[in-house]
């Protein structure tokens, strides 16, 4: 049994994702959110599978939530629905942690497809994004920073620069302990294993600040 929670701020709308959900038996709605805020909460006494969630809810939202969730439920599984269906915001959702994308104009069976594809550890977008994704990418071969989020890839540029990671905590208001989390996933996310080697890669790339 798959134990999602759904998190997003328009009653009709959970109301209807709760009635899709209902007409399955591998899936069961175990909490709802209507805030960012809310989602952590629940999360601390509550098992759940996976996050279905809406990036435009009040308070903690976005790209900054999908942060947050990523450092401290690194884990769960997150599959976006969203209003929006531009490329760019699919693709920068995907870098900042989500495991899928659908939006809130998809068929129930795409949604449900989506839910258990990404609950299983799979990645999935709306077959109707597909398209726009491919635009957005151009050529097919990805590059590793490529999969940075947009703290990771500040953290990076703060290092490339020279700076102590005191001072990039500082820049970015984050805690030291979290720019070093973010500078230890984008090290494995590049392959790399020490600073000099971090340094290389973004000079190499391109990835430095003037």
């Amino acid at each position: 049994m798959i134990r999602l929670m759904i998190a997003d701020d328009h009653a009709i709308v959970r109301s209807g994702l709760k009635q899709i959900i209902a007409t399955t038996i591998d899936i069961a709605v175990v909490a709802e959110a209507t805030r960012g805020e809310d989602i952590f909460e629940q999360l601390q006494r509550l098992s759940v599978d996976l996050l279905l969630l809406d990036m435009s809810m009040p308070g903690l939202a976005g790209l900054d939530l999908i942060g947050r969730l990523q450092i401290d439920y690194p884990r769960l599984p997150l599959l976006v629905l969203s209003m929006h269906n531009e490329g760019q915001i699919v693709a920068r959702t995907l870098r900042a942690g989500a495991s899928g994308y659908i939006t809130k104009d998809s068929e129930p069976e795409v949604l449900l497809e989506g839910v258990r594809k990404v609950a299983h550890g799979g990645r999935f977008i709306d077959p109707a994004l597909v398209d726009l994704m491919a635009i957005d990418r151009g050529p097919a071969h990805s590059l590793a920073h490529e999969t940075l989020s947009e703290r990771e890839r500040q953290v990076l540029e703060g290092i490339a620069s020279g700076l102590p990671l005191g001072e990039i905590a500082d820049q970015l208001h984050l805690s030291p302990k979290t720019v070093s989390t973010h500078k230890m996933r984008l090290m494995e996310k590049l392959q790399v294993d020490n600073n000099a080697d971090l340094i290389r890669y973004a000079i190499r790339h391109g990835l430095t600040v003037a």
